[in-house]
């Protein structure tokens, strides 16, 4: 039992790397289920989440504290979806929030801009610069998007364990690579890596229950217990202390909470 991302372009064949895959292992497949899910956490509606997500990461600079709210949802709704096991997700951001996870086989799907833009002329019936002018600039928005809200490059070949080339090789092959890496024992999901993974989503709910009153809020779990660092006036502590505690304790999981209150200094 593993977990499996794929980190892919447009039109880099991810998808179908990833779904193949997923009907060879008898894998559940995930990608827009997550997005719709944080759609219903956001109140947006899921068609214009989508398109924040393809453009520019300043649209989310619309709402209130919009960058946090979004990371905070999709997280929660992604690592919800991991604990399950068995897994194979494909699409945005998913490898950023799994570093530490060793049950987790990271992949980067990478294909040449002439191979991408034939296939997106084809696909959209489009002439071949307005496919080429297209691609370069979703590249450029997803990359903008990965460094702006997470702080990372989703070219950073560190963030994988591997990274296949489809032209140098075909989708076939690509499925073969991945189902031989993952019967090494580094990927199988044990009982150690199963707890870290559950730590680190009950951190993730706690923080998507905290997100609209304390949106710089981060939480950390370990063995249902939780803790929760806000930076804030210490003449506020106790009533903060009382409604994180609140709010926590309606999340599944929680055992028990512990507020530390990072004191800020106003300067003249």
């Amino acid at each position: 039992m593993s977990i499996v991302t794929i980190s892919r372009g447009s039109y880099s064949r991810g998808k179908e790397v990833a779904e193949k895959l997923c009907r060879e292992l008898g894998y559940e497949c995930i990608s827009r289920d997550i997005i719709l899910e944080a759609s219903e956490q956001f109140n947006l509606p899921e068609i214009k989440l989508i398109r924040a997500i393809h453009d520019a990461p300043s649209i989310l600079d619309r709402f209130t504290y919009g960058k946090e709210r979004f990371i905070a949802f999709f997280r929660a709704a992604f690592l919800k979806h991991l604990q399950r096991d068995n897994v194979v997700y494909h699409g945005l951001a998913g490898h950023f929030f799994l570093q530490n996870i060793p049950h987790v086989l990271k992949v980067r799907i990478i294909a040449d801009l002439d191979d991408r833009v034939r296939e997106e002329m084809k696909r959209e019936k489009i002439s071949a610069e307005q496919a080429r002018r297209i691609l370069i600039r979703d590249d450029d928005e997803r990359r903008k998007w990965s460094l702006a809200l997470y702080g990372m490059d989703p070219w950073d070949q560190s963030l994988y364990d591997m990274t296949l080339h489809i032209g140098a090789m075909e989708v076939d092959d690509a499925v073969y690579i991945i189902l031989q890496a993952l019967q090494r024992a580094c990927f199988q999901t044990t009982p150690r890596s199963r707890e870290l993974l559950g730590d680190l989503a009950l951190g993730a709910r706690v923080e998507a229950a905290l997100i609209n009153e304390f949106p710089k809020a981060s939480a950390e779990a370990g063995n249902g217990i939780v803790w929760v660092n806000i930076r804030a006036s210490l003449v506020d502590e106790t009533a903060i202390s009382r409604k994180v505690e609140q709010l926590a304790a309606n999340v599944e999981g929680v055992k028990k909470v512990q507020v530390n209150i990072v004191p800020y200094v106003i300067e003249d």
